[in-house]
């Protein structure tokens, strides 16, 4: 599921110079990038795969300073083309930046600004969007990025309004994506925005991908204070959050204690975090039902209640709405999924049964990938206990529901 974002009038009808080419894609490397989200680009745009029905696009590789580039790992490249190339592209995609404290080449930024004004659509792929941000592409419009960079992005540069719980954002001529394997979603959209879910859909079995990824960052967070914040007066009432999350209490105390108000407290944890202060704290409460669910044999009603939620239906609401599934429904899958011997021990010591999963109703409530196993498990295998047939049930449904889950913020598109 899209969410549309408010694209700028000037954004969704500004129309491509004469001289640039919608089928030319532009992607400018930069010294020190990660290898990974530099490829991600270079083989979405630039092989031909029109045997598949994938229609082809016309790839420049720029450096986007002097070289040769070298990646992480010790890898050196040589750009076949200068900033020049980006003159001629309808799409520039800005896969990585070295790092989120140093600035950008100047030039670099000024062929941004320049292709942008000339009608290019402008791409940042993970810290990418440091890149964008810096050319002021980025001034008061929705992105992201890595969850763990998306509070610098907001601190560095307030006029963004960073959502850190987004894959991508799509605000028109300016779209934005989370970290590494998000790029591919993002360029996937791009391919399914100019030539149709046909040739994306075909795009994306080459690529052995699913076409839409399923929920957004969420899944994804730790607890960890944000890199950012540390020397922060903000830090201490942060990390009082985190140690007090059992207790019910709401951003007016987390305010008070940092003698501020409401009002204040807001902006100023937004600018550290890059986000609301409600929307952080329910998600770490979520983070900490998680935990429990995973490690423990609480019932879901003493889960909501160690996790600060005022009732079990506070817990199953944010919880689904976070994960995509029930807190029951996360527990089956998550002790499904696990070795004998890795799962919670009853008190004599003997470990707990994963038994059948609460519903097979076609209705039902389907269960999703954890966060601490999603980077590893593309799909819901069938557990052990299971027949066979149960199991292949469990698999579609795990599957026709994936593509209904939010994690991606679109522009309208005409």
């Amino acid at each position: 599921m899209s969410h549309d974002s408010t694209a700028a009038p000037e954004a969704t009808s500004r129309k491509l110079s004469g001289r640039r080419r919608k089928e030319i894609v532009a992607v400018l490397l930069f010294s020190g990038g990660p290898i990974f989200e530099s490829s991600i680009p270079l083989s979405v745009f630039g092989i031909d795969r029109q045997d598949a029905g994938v229609p082809r696009y016309r790839l420049l590789v720029a450096a986007g300073e002097e070289g040769p580039l070298r990646t992480t790992g010790g890898l050196e490249l040589t750009a076949p083309h200068g900033l020049e190339a980006i003159s001629r592209a309808g799409t520039v995609v800005v896969p990585a930046w070295r790092s989120i404290t140093s600035p950008p080449p100047e030039e670099a930024l000024d062929a941004l600004r320049r292709a942008h004004e000339e009608g290019a659509r402008i791409v940042g792929l993970c810290t990418g969007a440091f890149v964008l941000a810096a050319a002021g592409l980025l001034d008061g419009r929705p992105a992201t990025t890595h969850w763990m960079y998306a509070p610098t992005l907001a601190k560095r540069y307030p006029s963004v309004h960073v959502d850190p719980r987004e894959l991508f954002v799509d605000d028109g001529d300016v779209l934005t994506s989370a970290g590494t394997a998000a790029g591919i979603d993002l360029c996937l959209h791009i391919v399914r925005t100019d030539h149709g879910n046909e040739a994306a859909g075909a795009l994306a079995r080459r690529l052995v991908v699913p076409p839409r990824r399923s929920g957004g960052q969420e899944r994804y967070l730790d607890r960890s204070l944000p890199e950012e914040i540390g020397a922060d007066p903000l830090a201490e009432v942060v990390a009082w959050a985190l140690e007090h999350l059992h207790e019910q209490f709401d951003v007016e105390t987390l305010a008070a204690r940092a003698y501020m108000s409401r009002r204040t407290f807001d902006r100023r944890f937004r600018s550290l975090t890059g986000s609301a202060p409600l929307q952080w704290l329910i998600t770490q409460r979520v983070l900490q039902a998680q935990r429990l669910l995973e490690t423990s044999d609480y019932s879901v009603d003493e889960v909501a209640g160690r996790c600060g939620f005022r009732s079990p239906v506070a817990l199953r609401g944010h919880f689904r709405r976070q994960l995509g599934s029930s807190p029951a429904a996360y527990r089956a899958a998550y002790r499904a999924r696990r070795p004998q011997a890795d799962r919670p021990a009853e008190p004599d010591g003997v470990p707990m049964q994963a038994g059948p999963p609460p519903s097979l109703h076609p209705d039902a409530p389907v269960p999703m990938q954890t966060r601490r196993t999603a980077a590893t498990a593309g799909a819901l295998g069938a557990p052990a206990s299971l027949t066979t047939d149960q199991g292949k049930q469990m698999q579609d449904l795990y599957a026709a529901a994936r593509a209904g889950l939010p994690g991606q913020r679109s522009a309208p598109h005409a």
